[in-house]
């Protein structure tokens, strides 16, 4: 049985997108891994699965698995690409769309230039939210100071659909994002892990930032780390409130909107790279690997 696929990307932040609302599979963390290896499989930062709704208030739900082969609560750069290959698809036809993820329910808008608006909620920050142990951390105000590997890193979080460390620093081209990144992503603070952020503010309305990504390592571009980071500005007064922030990755820039109290607004492109075809039974013998779970075709 073949399975058919889109290779997609946000600022290069890439992705592999199925339909499983007219195909069917059955995923295992190490099918995932396998379908993310950039040698034996596809290749991709995160695997974006489409899936019927479970509630009648939403059209579809939105599934995510980083290339460890974890699932996990959002993904801004893919909730775009999500909303372009639904209406490329014609699995709606319709500008508006509201998808179930882990993190909540999401509202996703496009127009006819390619971009997606995604209205990514009201960002969190209390540490059960996130979630965020400071257990003998030193905090001042809304920064902690954490203790990684015996630098002491002072840092913010938050919470846009999953969890967030944001870091302001003085240039972001010399950042240890690999060291600092790799070691805060698994601190013992965060028991879900955490993506990092590195941020430079550039102007009251200007951002550059590198994000670690769990699971996946340094990446293109992050949606989530860039509200992330966005938020933290505004709430620390770095960055001006209820005006559209740049917010300039490897990738590309994103356009970020937030006002206190009110949800956040995350305006990028979403790109098409290729439509393929695999077979899962190929796939596991070329890796040396049995099949643990039936797939089926769709009756």
């Amino acid at each position: 049985m073949l399975i058919e696929f889109t290779k997609m990307h946000g600022l290069g932040n890439d992705f592999m997108v199925i339909d499983l609302v007219t195909q069917r599979l059955d995923l295992t963390e190490d099918f995932v891994r396998l379908l993310g290896d950039r040698h034996l499989g596809i290749g991709f930062d995160q695997l974006l699965i489409v899936e019927p709704p479970t509630r009648p208030d939403v059209d579809f739900k939105y599934r995510i698995f980083n290339q460890d082969g974890s699932e996990v609560q959002q993904c801004g750069n893919g909730a775009r690409c999500f909303a372009r290959f639904i209406q490329a698809r014609k699995l709606s036809f319709k500008q508006r769309i509201r998808v179930e993820t882990a993190g909540g329910v999401i509202a996703l808008s496009t127009d006819n230039y390619g971009w997606v608006q995604v209205d990514m909620g009201k960002p969190k920050f209390e540490p059960d939210e996130i979630p965020f142990t400071p257990k003998a951390i030193t905090k001042v105000q809304n920064s902690y100071r954490l203790n990684v590997e015996g630098i002491p890193v002072t840092l913010y979080v938050a919470n846009i659909g999953n969890p967030h460390a944001v870091i302001r620093v003085d240039d972001v081209l010399t950042a240890d994002v690999e060291k600092l990144g790799r070691a805060i992503e698994s601190h013992p603070a965060f028991p879900e892990k955490v993506n990092v952020g590195f941020m430079q503010v550039m102007n009251n309305r200007h951002i550059r930032l590198r994000v670690y990504e769990r699971g996946v390592g340094e990446t293109q571009a992050c949606g989530t780390g860039a509200c992330a980071a966005v938020a933290t500005g505004v709430r620390e007064g770095w960055l001006d409130e209820g005006v559209d922030i740049r917010a300039q990755l490897y990738g590309g820039s994103l356009i970020i909107h937030w006002q206190d109290g009110y949800p956040m607004y995350m305006t990028g492109p979403a790109t098409f790279v290729y439509e393929g075809v695999f077979s899962p039974e190929g796939l596991m013998a070329g890796a040396g690997m049995k099949l643990a779970t039936s797939v089926a075709e769709d009756e």
